[in-house]
């Protein structure tokens, strides 16, 4: 039950780091990457996504 609960708390919010990538001014491409780089992680994916690479990708993906 916990885990469940546990899980359903990391699809919201890799839910809202992948809308949060697309209101990115990014190419499309990066959007996609970056976003299933986020998805495919899981936790540790939110994590660098929301403290470092959310900050970055503009650069990396101009």
């Amino acid at each position: 039950m916990i885990g469940t609960i546990i899980w359903l708390i990391g699809v919201a919010c890799a839910i809202w780091c992948v809308m949060d990538i697309f209101k990115k001014n990014i190419s499309t491409a990066g959007k996609i990457i970056a976003s299933l780089v986020v998805l495919l992680t899981s936790w540790l994916g939110l994590a660098v996504y929301y403290f470092y690479a959310k900050d970055h990708l503009q650069e990396w993906f101009k």
